[in-house]
């Protein structure tokens, strides 16, 4: 069984020995495909660190999350878009709209998403999709730069049946992760009418453990309890979880 976390901040703990710990639990859980979106200037040297002390393990992205789009985002993006060029990287994330802690930067929001996409389609790699209290506006500039290049992930994805549908029709998967555990999140509900073709599955960690580490620090190795969560929901073994959605990570990220 092979199981591959999409969406992992395992970069953000910098201590060697817990880091090896955690690295250790993936593997005995069988995570052992970690994607690490980039979020700001800081954190590609984390990134870098961490990919080059586990190559078969740690996959790099680039981009800047639009939580930290402020008023010198043209600079962090110049940065970051520099940086690409003598790194070895599988997406650009995580991107997209954040309008839960402020809503008053989404014009440049949009505008620092519009240049992230832009670069995928040049690098011909996929988005990784950070959408939070944004969904209409995501689905906005997705739909205007729409083409045959564009195709990613919509990580976390916690929105209700129309909206997997929308985003599975511009061809990308939904990240699935903790929140499918919670039992008045409803997202089990919506996932049951999804196919399994059109996930893959996730951690976010540290953030939403699922259960039963809920409120908890979260890390990689509690996938295993995610793939769970969805094998009982589509009525199959864990194991099919494991082979589909690692396979739909192999053909988002081409590695």
């Amino acid at each position: 069984m092979l199981l591959t976390d999409t969406h992992t901040h395992f970069y953000y703990e910098t201590d060697a020995e817990k880091q090896a710990l955690l690295m250790e639990r993936c593997l005995v859980n069988n995570v052992e495909r970690l994607f690490l979106p980039n979020v700001d200037v800081a954190s590609i040297k984390m990134i870098d660190d961490l990919v080059a002390k586990y190559p078969a393990n740690c996959f790099a992205m680039a981009g800047l999350h639009p939580c930290d789009v402020k008023e010198d985002y043209q600079t962090q993006l110049s940065i970051i878009h520099q940086s690409i060029a003598g790194r070895k990287i599988y997406a650009i994330g995580e991107i997209g709209i954040d309008l839960y802690w402020d809503k008053t930067t989404l014009s440049i929001q949009q505008d620092a998403f519009k240049q992230q996409i832009k670069w995928a389609k040049e690098l011909g790699l996929p988005i990784v999709i950070h959408c939070r209290e944004a969904f209409d506006e995501v689905f906005e500039v997705l739909e205007e730069v729409n083409d045959n290049k564009l195709r990613g992930i919509f990580h976390c994805f916690t929105g209700n049946l129309a909206q997997a549908k929308r985003a599975i029709a511009l061809e990308f998967y939904l990240g699935i992760g903790g929140v499918v555990t919670y039992k008045k999140a409803g997202l089990d509900v919506t996932l049951a009418e999804i196919s399994l073709n059109d996930i893959v599955l996730e951690t976010d960690s540290p953030y939403l453990a699922p259960v039963p580490y809920r409120g908890k620090q979260n890390e990689s190795s509690y996938l295993i309890h995610i793939a769970q969560k969805v094998a009982d929901i589509y009525n199959i073994s864990l194991n099919e979880v494991a082979e589909v959605t690692t396979e739909n990570s192999k053909k988002i990220f081409r590695v």
